[in-house]
Parts: C-alpha cells; sequence; structure tokens
C-alpha cells in the first residue's frame, strides 16, 4: 500500500477552491482507512448500456435475482436517510438513456458502515463501482440494488454544473469538463469520426490505399505556407515539420502505389482564426492516369458520401440552404472576376490596372504583388464569399499552384481548382505537373523567392525532382481539409471541431 498522504488544510494554499480542498481530505482519509481512492481495476461485468439492453423491459416494481457489476461516473445523488440514489454515466453520451442507469444503495442491503461511508466520500463526479441485483425501481426506473460498492477514481474537482453553460473558453482549454457535461461537445466528436470514417470508405471502395508519410521533412513544400523549424539532434540537423502531404505521397505514385491517400495532421505556423488553425488535419490523395476532372468527381463523391451518412444533402447556414444535389459549377477565374466588377480582366491586363481595381474596390493588396497575385487577391476578395453552392473555382494563372501542369488548351494558366461552398475554400486539386524540366523551374523560381525573403516560398527538394525523373504517370491530385469539412456540415467554428484546439496560453 502506497505511503498515505496526511494532508491538513492549510497545506493546500489559500488559491485551491473549497470544493477541491473538501474532496483532497476525502482522498487522504480514504487512504489512511486503507481503502484505495484509485485501484487499477473493479471487477465490472456489465456496461450501462448492456444492462438497459438487457434489463430494459422490466415491469415497474419488478424485481430478479441476477447480479451486475457495474461502474460509471457518477452525476446525479440524492442521500435520503436508509435509501440513496444515484446516476451513473458512462462513454460518449453521457445525457443519453442507454449509457446511463440508476443505482440505490439501502440499509438493509450494504449495512449501517457502508452506507455511512456512500453517504462521507462519494462527490458528483467520482467514479463509483456498484455491485448488486436488477430490479425496476416503485416509479419503473431500471436500476441496480446495490450489496456493495466502491471508489473506482475519486475526482479531486468539482464537475460543471450540468444545467448552466460553460464560458467559450472553458470549454475549449478544458475539453474534458466540456465533454462531461455537454451533447453537443459529444456529437462533435461522434460527427468528425463519422465523416472521417465516411471519407475512408469511399476511398477503399474505389481502390485507394491508405499510407503515411514523414511529419519530419528538410525540405519544406506542397504548398505556400510557413513553416515550423526545429532541430534534429540525432543528425545534428534543422528541420520543419511538413506544410502538406503531397511530395511524398506523389513518390509513391512514381514507384507504382496508383491510388494512394494520407490523412493527417500539417502544420503552418501562421495566423489563427475562427476558421484558421496551426496545425490541422489534411486529406491528400492521388489517381495516377487521372487529371483534374478526375479528382473533381472523386471530392464531389467523398462529400456526398458525409453527406448521405449525415442524413441530408442540404445544409443550413447563415448565409443560406447550401444544396450538395445537382451538378457542381464550375467558374474560371478570369471571367468570374470580370462579370464581379463589371470589367474585362484577362492574363494580359497589366499590373497598374489591377492596381486601380483593388484601390476602387478597397481590396488591401500587398504593393509587392505581381498581376497574377493581384487578380487571386482581388478574386478572393470580391468573388469567393458570394459562391455559397458548391463551385470549383479553374483556371488559375501559374503561380497559384507551382505544382500543377500547364493547362492543355490556355498556356496562361493551369489546370487547377478550389472547391467554395458556403464562400469557404474546402479543398483543391489539380492535374499534376510531372515533367521533371519544367517543375525544377518552378521550384527554383519558388527558392529563389524564398531566399528573397518570402517565407510562405517552397523550397527546391531535389529527391522529389529525382522521383519525377525516373517517370511519374499522369496523375490528379486533390486536398481536402478535415477540420473545414466539418464546419460545413456542423457550422461550428474550427475551435469546436478540433478536439483539443492549439490555444495560447492562459
Amino acid at each position: 500500500m502506497p505511503d498515505v498522504e496526511d494532508i491538513s488544510a492549510a497545506e493546500f494554499g489559500p488559491d485551491v477552491p473549497e470544493q477541491t480542498r473538501v474532496r483532497r481530505e476525502k482522498r487522504a482519509r480514504l487512504l489512511a482507512e486503507g481503502r484505495e481512492a484509485y485501484p487499477v481495476s473493479v471487477p465490472r461485468t456489465h456496461s450501462l448500456r448492456e444492462v438497459r439492453q438487457r434489463w430494459g423491459n422490466l415491469r415497474r416494481g419488478e424485481e430478479t435475482a441476477d447480479v451486475v457489476g457495474i461502474a460509471g461516473r457518477v452525476v446525479l445523488a440524492r442521500n435520503t436517510g436508509k435509501l440513496c440514489f444515484a446516476t451513473l454515466a458512462e462513454g460518449l453520451s453521457q445525457t443519453d438513456s442507454g449509457t446511463r442507469l440508476q443505482v440505490m444503495l439501502s440499509l438493509a442491503e450494504v449495512g449501517e458502515e457502508e452506507l455511512a461511508a456512500w453517504k462521507s466520500d462519494v462527490d458528483l463526479g467520482d467514479f463509483v463501482f456498484v455491485e448488486g441485483r436488477v430490479i425496476s425501481s416503485k416509479r419503473g426506473e431500471l436500476s441496480v440494488m446495490a450489496t456493495r460498492w466502491q471508489m473506482a477514481a475519486k475526482a479531486l474537482r468539482p464537475m460543471p454544473n450540468l444545467h448552466s453553460e460553460l464560458s467559450d473558453e472553458t470549454r475549449v482549454r478544458q475539453r474534458y469538463a466540456d465533454l462531461t457535461v455537454r451533447e453537443a461537445a459529444r456529437d462533435m466528436v461522434r460527427t468528425r469520426a463519422a465523416i472521417t470514417r465516411s471519407i475512408r470508405e469511399t476511398l477503399h471502395n474505389d481502390g485507394y490505399v491508405e499510407i503515411e508519410t514523414p511529419v519530419l521533412q528538410l525540405v519544406h513544400g506542397g504548398a505556400h505556407a510557413r513553416p515550423f523549424h526545429t532541430h534534429l539532434n540525432a543528425f545534428d540537423i534543422d528541420m520543419t515539420l511538413r506544410i502538406a502531404l503531397e511530395l511524398f505521397l506523389k513518390r509513391a505514385v512514381v514507384g507504382g502505389v496508383e491510388r494512394v491517400y494520407e490523412m493527417g495532421r500539417v502544420f503552418r505556423n501562421e495566423g489563427i482564426d475562427s476558421s484558421h488553425s496551426a496545425e490541422f488535419t489534411m486529406l491528400e490523395v492521388y489517381q495516377a492516369w487521372g487529371d483534374q476532372h478526375t479528382i473533381a468527381e472523386l471530392i464531389q463523391r467523398i462529400i456526398l458520401d458525409a453527406a448521405d451518412l449525415l442524413g441530408s444533402r442540404q445544409i443550413e447556414t447563415s448565409k443560406g440552404t447550401i444544396d450538395l444535389d445537382g451538378e457542381w459549377r464550375w467558374l474560371s477565374v478570369y471571367p468570374g472576376l470580370s462579370e464581379a466588377i463589371g470589367m474585362e480582366v484577362t492574363p494580359q491586363t497589366g499590373i497598374d490596372d489591377l492596381r486601380a481595381l483593388a484601390d476602387k474596390h478597397d481590396v488591401a493588396a500587398d504593393p509587392g504583388s505581381g498581376a497574377e497575385k493581384l487578380v487571386l487577391e482581388l478574386f478572393s476578395e470580391l468573388v469567393e464569399p458570394t459562391l455559397i453552392q458548391p463551385t470549383f473555382v479553374c483556371d488559375y494563372p501559374p503561380s497559384a499552384q507551382p505544382l500543377a501542369r500547364p493547362h492543355r488548351s490556355d498556356p496562361h494558366l493551369i489546370e487547377a481548382w478550389d472547391l467554395i461552398i458556403g464562400g469557404v475554400e474546402c479543398g483543391t486539386g489539380f492535374s499534376e505537373l510531372i515533367d521533371p524540366v519544367i517543375q525544377r523551374e518552378r521550384l527554383t523560381a519558388q527558392s529563389l523567392a524564398a531566399a528573397a525573403g518570402d517565407p510562405e516560398a517552397m523550397q527546391l527538394d531535389e529527391d522529389f525532382l529525382a522521383a519525377l525523373e525516373f517517370g511519374a504517370p499522369p496523375m490528379g491530385g486533390l486536398g481536402l481539409g478535415i477540420d473545414r469539412l466539418v464546419m460545413l456540415f456542423t457550422g461550428a467554428g474550427i475551435r469546436e471541431t478540433i478536439l483539443f484546439p492549439l490555444l495560447k496560453p492562459s
């Protein structure tokens, strides 16, 4: 038996809340009496749900001789003289009747000493084990009439009030507390799990292979983003955390894994707001012998399958109803911008005219932006927020995606799209650039921009270029933000969709 702590109230310090102080004293008393506050295990024989499924049809007041051992968190308690009542909960759905069960402790069944111990030692939030007969109470409540009980884990902090709202800050900083009291928080966990399961099933049924690629990388690439830097002591080299999954997945396609995907965390050392996080989950898929159109069909099927699993292809938002059914629109960047501003913009439009347009429409463009970047900034500000129904924004200028191939019918464009739903980018896809000579030129330009001080520019990845030089088949690729997809289906901000989001220390 471990050493018993003799903790007096004075040793807790002035900042310890009174309820925590009392609970610590109870823990110390349990140990002093030789009773375990945190046993290695308890002899549980049934989950609460199993008890409900097997004995849920008992008549009012009916008793059985069936003895079960159950365990759960005490979420409600009523101590009334010779008979005590408590409600235990388990699992994600602690407000679901299937995972809640009443226990009863009577003087006649457990004895005076054990009943007194229950009243003095058990608080809301504690995990307890109860053994006893399955009965239906006089009011028809399925219950376990205890013959013995023991502490399974003493909670030293009180549970949040089941009937009052936690602050937004508390909900994300103490998600464990949020989950214990708020059904919406548990629903979010289930919804996200359902979406990721649906995605994997869709891809598996299409013959895709899921792999894992390195998180620690020597060269950051695959996206325009500022990386996190770290140092590997074993090799004494600087490394970065991956900003995308792309370049290693393409290596796999070169090696013959023709349909491949990964769903994993990526890390970008950028702004954090209601729709951006420094670490988030990305799905990337690559398909040999595909292009931007086959990969667009795939992402549409992925999203529709997830919608069907959740129950509806119509999503109600503050911007109106999003209808995922039917044909999804394709919108070219330059014609889309031209229509929005009422004048023609083409790849030949000069930089001065574009800057004048930015000033006219109050678009805060970067003074160092070139013509292509200005077009993208204008489109992002003036057009994207208006695209509520699913829209593939396509025909981008080359600088938008250095890893996309030139357009088959217009050398001023690339074969790439962004999927906009509800005014927010949810995914991106393109016909992949597989010409190693052109790819070297693109990455060299990126590395020069990085050397000139652009923190988001990609670096020259010689090993990736070597892989392309072995020969890569034509392919299409897509990226889908899992957090953004959950946000679309739930209407929640990104801090709600990520179970444990990265936060500034309080």
